[in-house]
């Protein structure tokens, strides 16, 4: 797997143990050009950076290396992790994002991102469900990789989790399907997958925005903020694995 070296100085110094990687996290760029998100990546001032970015032609640069902590994911929890920075592995894909005219995902990038999170979850043990979009951990400030991101394709190899489309055959019935218990359900279900930043018990403004954190990545065609009768199926799917 070709790539080349773009370092960023934007890293914690301290060197991380092998051990501590356990999460690859996707993000866009969410910028003008490849330019400009070169120049902020390597920024001081910005004090943002990623370990891997993938341009639009599948190019992989490396911009800070993995025994060191990039600054890609800030605020963020996932399950009992808080700040995903110290136990991540941050990928960015050059895209104008949902600001400046989001794209499609180029195939090659795609493909060698692939590629790149295959070879690293081999190096460092990284589980199938430890590869997480930015919206997945910081919903209430991220969208990034957004709807258009392949999630279902990436889990043929098994990089992320997805459900099984079998789910859907059995009669709404017999799953309970109300407005009374829907909201409940769903974020417990949620609770166990690793979503946070809700109260499973009291519905707040809040909820509208982390339903369409799933929506993005599981019904990236429907992505209004409600529960309904398939995301809650997904949910329950994915919290049992």
């Amino acid at each position: 797997m070709k790539k080349e070296f773009n370092l960023s100085p934007n890293f914690s110094k301290n060197p991380r143990n092998k051990r501590d990687i356990k999460f690859i996290v996707i993000h866009y760029t969410g910028m003008q050009s490849e330019i400009e998100s070169l120049k902020r990546l390597k920024n001081p001032k910005s004090e943002v950076s990623c370990h891997y970015l993938i341009n639009r032609k599948g190019q992989i640069k490396q911009m800070v290396k993995d025994d060191r902590i990039a600054w890609h994911a800030g605020k963020s929890k996932w399950k009992h992790f808080n700040n995903l920075n110290s136990n991540s592995i941050g990928i960015e894909l050059v895209n104008k994002g949902h600001k400046w005219g989001y794209q499609n995902f180029t195939n090659t990038q795609i493909k060698n991102l692939i590629k790149l999170c295959r070879n690293l979850k081999k190096k460092y043990k990284i589980k199938s469900q430890n590869f997480l979009g930015h919206s997945d951990i910081a919903p209430l400030r991220k969208v990034d990789p957004g709807q258009k991101f392949p999630w279902k394709k990436l889990s043929k190899f098994s990089l992320g989790v997805w459900y099984n489309s079998r789910i859907f055959k059995k009669k709404k019935e017999n799953h309970e399907f109300t407005k009374k218990n829907s909201r409940m359900n769903f974020f417990k279900n949620l609770h166990k997958i690793g979503y946070r930043y809700f109260d499973i018990r009291k519905k707040t403004p809040k909820d509208k925005i982390i339903i369409k954190a799933f929506q993005q990545r599981f019904t990236p065609r429907k992505v209004d903020g409600l529960i309904n009768f398939k995301i809650l199926q997904i949910s329950r799917f994915l919290a049992k694995k």
